[in-house]
């Protein structure tokens, strides 16, 4: 067993040109064999649209940019599937499809999506644009809470719905709707990482300092905290601006970007932010390629949670696979947004070039 540890680490290191990792990162993650992807584009899956009032195949364009979450000792993953609607990303209509795995490889998937836009309250946020990006996480309680953008073609706004089983969810608008008097109602918010910890063998929703925490953000990333998972207060300073926790590095693989990406998780370190960061095409790394999508890690204090107390120079998983670097996104994607913890180990999952799904699995040393 330890062998084959060893071989996978090494061969982690060598095809992933990414770095040795930090005593407090997770990982390493590493593909398996054979698998990926693990969801892409189906042309049969067929929906009756109440926006359009007309059947739409509605994930035959691009599957990416997955959610993962744990029920009932299987894997779920909920993505965001585009149709043909539109042309160029961003354009079509987006929604959120759900597939269990009992091994987190194969998937079953369901006909319909889970959540859409539709003749709802959100209809002013989400026509035509759809459900974007999700990113969930579950309550002690059995609650799961999804964050998602909300694409009205205009302003994406993080959006929040609750779920019990994961196919039935409420929605319930815009998490920054009543902070400070709506003043970062029209702002563009989007990717937002709720903080978890392990609690047995489940990952659930933590609080810190009595509070609920999340990480958002797409160029900078910055914190807001809630009481009931719904309604989110950003953090700001004494003269009402966004308190900025961590952003973009010249002449990093991160640049340009440092997008949140599946929910924060607490460690014996400290709180562990797995994110997206995108190479700056002029004053990235070179190392890299100009506009790539690269995942990496950074530490905040556990006492403090807007505390970075450390960051990967480098990243642990750029994409090197063909269908990593070939679809909307040729430039090249590992977009992480999911994570789910079953058996002891993690399994990470990732959009693939804005057109696919793919995952990556750490399995931590037991002691």
């Amino acid at each position: 067993m330890k062998k084959l540890l060893l071989a996978g680490l090494l061969f982690w290191v060598v095809s992933s040109n990414a770095q040795v990792l930090s005593d407090w990162a997770l990982g390493p993650f590493v593909r398996p064999q054979n698998v990926n992807p693990v969801i892409s584009p189906k042309s049969s899956s067929m929906f009756n649209c109440p926006m359009l009032d007309k059947p739409v195949a509605w994930e035959v364009n691009d599957t990416f940019n997955p959610a993962a979450a744990v029920k009932d000792g299987k894997i779920y993953v909920l993505y965001r599937a585009e149709d043909k609607r539109g042309e160029g990303i961003g354009q079509r209509t987006s929604r959120i499809g759900l597939a269990e795995s009992p091994d987190g490889f194969k998937m079953k998937r369901n006909e319909r999506p889970v959540l859409f836009p539709g003749k709802d309250e959100e209809k002013e946020y989400e026509w035509f644009g759809g459900c974007e990006d999700p990113r969930v996480a579950a309550t002690e309680d059995g609650r799961f809470v999804m964050l998602y953008t909300m694409w009205n073609n205009k302003v994406p706004r993080l959006g929040v719905a609750i779920s019990k089983d994961l196919k039935n969810w409420t929605k319930h608008g815009p998490a920054f709707k009543q902070a400070y008097e709506g003043k970062f109602y029209n702002m563009a918010t989007k990717s937002a990482s709720i903080i978890t910890r392990l609690s047995g063998k489940d990952q659930v929703i933590a609080k810190v300092k009595g509070k609920y925490w999340m990480y958002w953000g797409e160029e900078n990333v910055y914190a807001a905290t809630s009481e009931d998972l719904i309604n989110w207060q950003p953090l700001v300073d004494a003269q009402g601006t966004l308190v900025k926790l961590m952003s973009p590095r010249p002449g990093y693989f991160d640049s340009q970007l440092t997008e949140c990406g599946p929910p924060a998780i607490i460690t014996e370190k400290g709180i562990v932010l797995l994110y997206n960061g995108k190479n700056h095409a002029a004053e990235g790394d070179k190392a890299y390629t100009p506009n790539a999508y690269c995942a990496g890690q950074a530490l905040f204090d556990l006492n403090d949670p807007t505390k970075l107390v450390a960051r990967l120079d480098k990243p642990f998983l750029v994409p090197s696979e063909a269908f990593e670097k070939s679809g909307q996104y040729p430039a090249g994607t590992v977009f992480i947004e999911g994570m789910a913890y079953l058996k002891n180990k993690w399994y990470l999952y990732y959009g693939c070039a804005d057109s696919r799904v793919g995952v990556a699995v750490y399995q931590p040393l037991t002691k």
